[in-house]
């Protein structure tokens, strides 16, 4: 069943004529922050990649575009305004353009009419479904930018979902100073998303497109950037977040990443050790033993095995997989909520966007009440023992590596070279570096005018690989370069002597010192 998004039945109808208030509505039970919200939908395409085909398959007509297109909804820091605020059905009539910027007003109302009728109303019942359009919201169309730069959350939705699923929680942050931006969750090639790797990777290029994005808006601070992610999404974010150091944190909202350990298995470029933003993993009531066998599946271990990040495991016990949308939960009828009552879950769903908050503001925005507050007991924050526990884990060091030691020799000298890489040995007995590894680094210093720089790393290239006589010519050329000419000659007769047929070492000998 796709996530329950698309109730634009009688959405006209129903904002115009202010429906009664329904006794199962959902609102978001958090203050906001200090700042009203402005929200914007952008149609644009990412000309990188490819969405259609020359021809519609369903039309026989031959599409106009065919690059992928990224509706792109922000939502931001706002002034206040005289615009009237949004409305539920608001985001509910951005469905319709989702896939397709080239639809009329009349042929969005009437796709988004027609996915309604047949996957939702059976489900709710079209009383409940009604009721939600007219719920007030906070974002204001259109509404000036707040002055100062703001981190960004780029959030990614669940599977085939719309970028507003979690439209309660994108403007409860944008309220407390975060720029939100969204797009839809589809496919490779089609509206609907595949539960396979390449549907992940299609989701996180999205997120890398809107990343991008984000470096062209004035408001947005891009040093500080997250992802979250909610069911598939907390899949697809860890994998951009694998090839993406510039994303600094990440919040899996009960996210997939647990759910599909041989779909992580195949994305080889992502493992626990590789994943280093620091990751908030808010889970739904744990399954029982039965209900994991049946799903055929090995045990997730990928959260345990995270071992260079810091990790938080917020459980909420109220909570089912569903309740982590407030989408579902304005339109999940009363037999969706099993024994815990409506009014607790949506509570649960406000502690939720609670830890977010603080987690964003611990990581982003270098908050450290933020830091302690994420690190102290749940019951301490006024929530029940029995409905939520915490596992916090703190990042253990990096191995060592070349980077690493280049900070080092940054901040000491790199005529340190030496003893700094004996330092670095004695924390962590098993870094080493190869001599391609040294002699690359010297030569990216030789490139830049850093001859010094190079001489100190060629030099530490052959106190650890004596024998080497490729080690002697490179060290031989940045003498050379220095114009340090007799320290060059030396150098290479020693590389000749530890390899004669070395080209290089032969043919600068003869130049720089010709025979009688």
């Amino acid at each position: 069943m796709r996530i329950l998004v698309t109730f634009l039945l009688f959405f006209a109808a129903a904002v115009a004529q202010a429906a009664p208030r329904f006794a199962h509505s959902f609102v978001f039970p958090n203050a906001p922050g200090a700042f009203p919200v402005g929200f914007k939908a952008i149609h644009q395409y990412d000309q990188a990649r490819a969405y259609r085909g020359e021809i519609d398959p369903a039309t026989g007509k031959r599409n106009s575009e065919l690059a992928r297109p990224v509706q792109t909804l922000v939502w931001y820091p706002a002034t206040a305004s005289t615009a009237p605020a949004m409305v539920y059905g608001d985001y509910l009539r951005l469905i319709g353009s989702e896939d397709d910027f080239g639809r009329n007003a009349a042929q969005v109302a009437a796709i988004a009419d027609g996915i309604v009728r047949a996957d939702y109303i059976a489900v709710s019942g079209p009383e409940q479904g009604r009721a939600a359009l007219p719920n007030p919201m906070r974002a204001r169309h259109d509404a000036g930018a707040a002055n100062g730069k703001f981190p960004v959350v780029i959030y990614a939705p669940s599977i085939s979902a719309p970028a507003a699923e979690n439209a309660d929680l994108c403007e409860f942050l944008a309220s407390h100073g975060y720029i939100v931006i969204a797009s839809p969750s589809m496919g490779t090639r089609g509206r609907e998303m595949p539960a396979d790797l390449e549907g992940a990777q299609t989701q996180a290029a999205d997120i890398a497109f809107l990343i991008g994005y984000a470096h062209t808006l004035a408001q947005a601070d891009t040093r500080q950037v997250a992802v979250a992610g909610y069911s598939w999404g907390g899949f697809a974010n860890v994998l951009a977040a694998a090839r993406d150091r510039r994303i600094k944190a990440l919040v899996a909202l009960d996210g997939s990443v647990r759910a599909y350990p041989e779909l992580v298995a195949a994305a080889n470029y992502v493992t626990p050790l590789t994943v280093t933003a620091p990751l908030l993993y808010v889970a739904g009531r744990p399954p029982s033993i039965e209900q994991l066998a049946k799903r055929g599946k090995p045990a997730s271990s990928f959260l345990d095995d995270m071992k260079h990040a810091d990790v938080y495991k917020l459980t909420m016990y109220p909570m089912a997989h569903f309740a982590f949308s407030s989408t579902y939960l304005r339109f999940a009828p009363d037999k969706m909520f099993d024994q815990y009552p409506r009014a607790e879950v949506n509570r649960a769903h406000g502690w939720m966007a609670d830890y977010v908050l603080r987690f964003l503001d611990a990581y982003l925005k270098d908050d450290r009440a933020a830091k302690t507050w994420l690190n102290a007991a749940p019951a301490s924050h006024g929530i029940p023992a029995y409905a939520v526990t915490m596992e916090a884990r703190s990042a253990l060091p990096l191995p060592a590596g070349r980077q690493e030691l280049a900070v080092e020799l940054a901040k000491r000298g790199f005529e340190h070279a030496h003893a700094a890489f004996q330092a670095l040995r004695e924390r962590d007995a098993a870094f080493a570096l190869s001599e391609k590894e040294l002699n690359e680094w010297g030569y990216q210093l030789l490139r830049v005018g850093e001859q010094q720089k190079a001489i100190q790393i060629f030099k530490l290239a052959t106190l650890l690989h004596p024998q080497s006589g490729n080690a002697f010519d490179s060290l031989a050329d940045s003498y050379d370069q220095a114009g340090d000419k007799a320290a060059a000659i030396e150098h290479y007769r020693r590389a000749l002597k530890l390899d004669p047929k070395n080209a290089n070492a032969q043919q600068r000998l003869g130049m720089l010192s010709p025979a009688p």
